[in-house]
């Protein structure tokens, strides 16, 4: 099997997955579309993509099937209960979604001796934005010619794709890049109210710092949504990086890893999470700090 327009297989039309099969439909291929909410799909079956009632439906018909979900239960679910007995010898999963690398490597086990469908486990960073622009950057696990495939199938979205080394190590390099973003953007929030407090333009500080050691892309995105209280539209979850955090911790306790930076945002992601903002945006995080907590 080439990579090249392959009929692929969409599970999960969320804030990443709309984008991304917008991008799939644009450079030519087919592609097929199942969501847990029927309506989230309309606007993509509208552009093209072909919409079924059924995962087994829509995993007989795709040649390569691609999920974008929430959380390791629900790939769970859906590769158990659904992919499980549809899947072929042939076929590829690529799984796009930020799970757990264990579980990644038992379900990736699975499903090859149960039906001979090879894993790539394929995490994104990027957000919305990246997906729209398709510069994400994705990280692999998986066998040398699975990830060729991969290459082929997922470059209208990517800005570069790492192969990571087997199965599991996309998800873990991942875990890692969570880390870094979640610690970045708590000590954002935390600057950004500091600097209000003390009369600077808050406004200004992507700016003047751009370039620089400070600089990022969290901060250029995340400073003037702080430093203006504008919330929304919402790009990514605080729940989503509290998952992240709790798997970093569970692996870094596995391997006798002290994570103490992850750990101290991983308290304060949850209390944030636990006063009503789990589904919000990060950039709501400014509420923890200073003149924001109203």
């Amino acid at each position: 099997m080439t990579g090249t327009k392959q009929t692929l297989g969409f599970i999960g039309i969320g804030l990443m997955g709309k984008p991304m099969v917008y991008r799939l439909l644009s450079a030519g291929f087919k592609v097929n579309v199942w969501n847990r909410s029927p309506e989230k799909i309309i606007d993509v079956t509208s552009a093209g993509a072909k919409a079924y009632d059924a995962i087994e439906q829509l995993v007989a018909a795709s040649d390569v099937i691609i999920l974008c979900l929430k959380d390791t239960e629900v790939v769970e679910d859906i590769v158990l209960k659904h992919v499980f007995g549809s899947g072929r010898a042939g076929q590829l999963l690529i799984d796009l979604s930020s799970i757990d690398p264990q579980k990644t490597r038992n379900l990736a086990m699975t499903l090859y001796e149960n039906c001979g469908m090879a894993w790539v486990d394929a995490p994104v960073s990027g957000g919305v934005y990246g997906a729209e622009l398709g510069c994400l950057a994705i990280m692999a696990g998986g066998a040398e010619k699975d990830i060729t495939i991969a290459r082929c199938v997922l470059a209208p979205l990517y800005k570069q794709l790492t192969h990571m080394g087997d199965v599991g190590c996309g998800q873990i390099t991942k875990i890692c890049n969570q880390m870094i973003v979640s610690c970045n953007v708590m000590v954002i929030a935390e600057m950004i109210a500091l600097a209000k407090s003390v009369g600077v333009n808050a406004e200004k500080i992507a700016e003047a710092l751009a370039g620089g050691f400070a600089d990022s892309k969290p901060l250029q995105i995340l400073v003037p949504e702080m430093a203006t209280e504008t919330f929304e539209p919402i790009k990514w979850r605080v729940q989503t990086l509290l998952k992240d955090l709790k798997m970093a911790q569970v692996l870094a306790e596995k391997q006798g890893n002290p994570i103490p930076m992850s750990d101290l945002a991983a308290e304060l992601m949850q209390l944030h999470a636990s006063n009503g903002y789990a589904m919000q945006d990060p950039s709501t995080l400014i509420k923890l700090f200073g003149l924001n907590n109203a």
